[in-house]
Formats: C-alpha cells, structure tokens, sequence
C-alpha cells in the first residue's frame, strides 16, 4: 500500500470518507441535513485544507474552526460525534494508505476534533 503523496490521493482520501460519512447514522445528517453538503462543491475546498495540512500548500483560507461552531449553533455536536468522525476518518486512511503522510493526517484529525471539540462544547 502506498503513502499519500499527492492532491490526488487526499481527493481520493476526502471522496472515499464523505461516501462512508454522508451514510453513517450517528453523523450523516451534520453533512447531508445540516451543512448540506454538495460533495463535488465542496470537494475542492477540503482537498485544499489537507493539501495544506500535509503538504504545507495550498488555498485554503476559511476559519475551519468557526464553520463548525456555526454548524454547532444548528444542531450540537456530541463526544460521539466527534470519535464517530475519527473512527470513520482512520478506517478510510487506513484502508486506502499507509505511510509517513498517512500517518500525519491520522495525527492531525485528531488534534483537529480534539480542538473543535473543546470549542463547540
């Protein structure tokens, strides 16, 4: 299995996780009811995030933090939530990658839902 080493492995990543994600019971509706989410609009814009988490470019310039604590305000997130998200966020990378980079994402998933879910509660 090969590490994530392009823009087109993390599209790859983000398309797998949101097809796994839009369908879970516990966190479906964030995206699909709440967010709603059109995948191929949004696509590029999380693409952009990981690509500058992991690769330290990209064009990502939205506060990630804020759109999460407005997503909040509609519909409170939930410890379960979050460990819903990561456990469906590791199972796609492991599934698909491994590797160095595979790895870091892992890392900062966590950091990122540790950090929203001390700010959204």
């Amino acid at each position: 299995m090969k590490d994530i080493n392009s823009r087109e492995d993390i599209e790859f990543l983000m398309r797998s996780f949101y097809r796994d994600a839009f369908k879970n019971a516990s966190i479906g509706d964030f995206f699909t009811k709440i967010a709603k989410i059109n995948l191929e609009e949004h696509l590029p814009q999380i693409t952009d995030f990981w690509e500058q988490q992991l690769f330290r470019k990209g064009n990502y310039k939205k506060d990630v933090l804020q759109i999460h604590k407005n997503l909040n305000d509609k519909k409170n997130f939930e410890s379960v939530h979050f460990k819903t998200w990561l456990s469906i966020f590791n199972k796609t990378v492991d599934q698909n990658f491994q590797g160095e980079k595979a790895d870091i994402i892992k890392t900062r998933a966590l950091s990122i839902a540790t950090v929203m879910q001390l700010k959204t509660q």
